[in-house]
């Protein structure tokens, strides 16, 4: 799917560059993007909630991520904090 803001040429260029990649070069791409996206999710944790430590934003981020009935059976004995 072609982004509104991006040229049609720019995206039949970057899918000609992706069909010329290997699977590993995609998955190495996949996953760079995976922590990125977890790493803007904990930052945006942090400022919403300066006072947490960084085990409360890691509860936090799973419980974003993976919902918070996995947090609590990861962490049954405290609070999940909220994202």
């Amino acid at each position: 799917m072609r982004s509104p803001d991006t040229h049609p040429g720019a995206h039949e260029a970057q899918l000609l560059a992706y069909r010329r990649m290997s699977p590993a070069q995609k998955a190495e791409i996949a996953v760079r993007l995976s922590v990125a996206v977890r790493e803007l999710a904990a930052e945006g944790i942090r400022q919403r909630h300066p006072e947490y430590d960084e085990r409360d934003v890691r509860k936090a981020l799973v419980a974003l991520l993976y919902g918070v009935d996995v947090a609590r059976r990861l962490w049954p004995s405290g609070p999940v904090p909220a994202p």
